[in-house]
């Protein structure tokens, strides 16, 4: 089997390319793509395309995203944190549970977010990171996000050598594009007192959850992958075609729309996927089609 989807619970330490570049010796082809990065520092959920199913990958990037944060209040860093440096520092002893609980009620719903200033941005044709790891201060421009939940879990005070801190725990539902790392920094700024992350582990993309995941060294002692058509039946709306339609769409060409808001899986009549579709006035039309290497 070589083409379909590998859910891998990254460890921390690792970047995404670092998975990459391991599941492709690991599966025997450079074909191997992921759907939305991943920091370092973060472990989780990791969505991983082999072979034809890196077509994918861009529509499954565009998911609903879950994620389990600790973020620090009372420090700020350079990064939004725990692996930049070290920046202001302000008492967070007497922030209490129920402002930091407004807080979050504050960031949550359609939003303006900044991304950080250490990310993957592009900023005149150049990676925001890089510009900021050359001393370079970089204007970034607020995005629109959605927040669809940022539930406190759990608040602990921390009594440290370097000052005093409230540590959050919290879940995360929110869209595409939004940097947890900032609302770590916007809760700890809106706050009066800084914050960063300390911890992050993203436990769903999409319909891909952690129970789903397996780690690199499970993948290393058994390779699986989840099949294409099973991939695409789980993160999209099934529409089953005739074979007149399937002809079709092996060609790439127009069908009836299926009236749906967003991509569809279409399935030939021998449960094979051939393609996604999207709805435009009047017609469907193919946007990935699998037929074919």
């Amino acid at each position: 089997m070589t083409d379909g989807v590998v859910i891998v619970d990254k460890p921390a330490d690792w970047t995404s390319h670092d998975v990459v570049a391991k599941v492709r010796r690991l599966a025997g082809t450079r074909r191997v793509g992921h759907a939305g990065t991943l920091d370092p520092m973060a472990t989780g959920v990791l969505v991983l395309g082999v072979g034809r199913a890196t077509r994918l990958l861009g529509h499954l990037a565009l998911t609903e995203k879950v994620y389990e944060a600790t973020i620090r209040l009372g420090q700020t860093t350079t990064t939004d944190d725990a692996e930049g440096e070290p920046l202001e520092h302000r008492a967070a002893d007497r922030v209490g549970e129920d402002e930091v609980r407004a807080g979050a009620k504050a960031l949550t719903g359609v939003i303006q977010q900044v991304p950080p200033q250490v990310s993957a941005i592009k900023v005149n044709g150049q990676r925001a990171y890089r510009r900021a790891r050359a001393g370079e201060s970089v204007e970034l421009r607020a995005r629109e996000v959605t927040v669809r939940e940022f539930e406190v879990t759990g608040f602990r005070r921390v009594a440290d050598p370097g000052g005093d801190f409230v540590d959050v725990d919290a879940r995360v539902t929110c869209s595409s594009g939004t940097y947890i790392r900032a609302l770590a920094r916007d809760l700890g700024a809106d706050l009066g007192v800084g914050g960063h992350l300390t911890a992050l582990r993203r436990t769903r993309v999409g319909p891909y959850t952690l129970d789903q995941a397996a780690t690199l060294e499970e993948l290393a002692a058994e390779f699986t992958l989840m099949p294409l058509a099973e991939a695409v039946a789980a993160a999209f709306p099934v529409r089953r075609l005739t074979e007149a339609e399937a002809r079709r769409v092996a060609h790439g060409n127009r069908i009836s729309p299926s009236g749906h808001p967003g991509p569809v899986g279409l399935f030939a009549p021998d449960g094979s996927v051939l393609a996604l579709a999207e709805d435009r006035p009047g017609y469907g039309k193919p946007v990935v089609v699998f037929a074919g290497n």
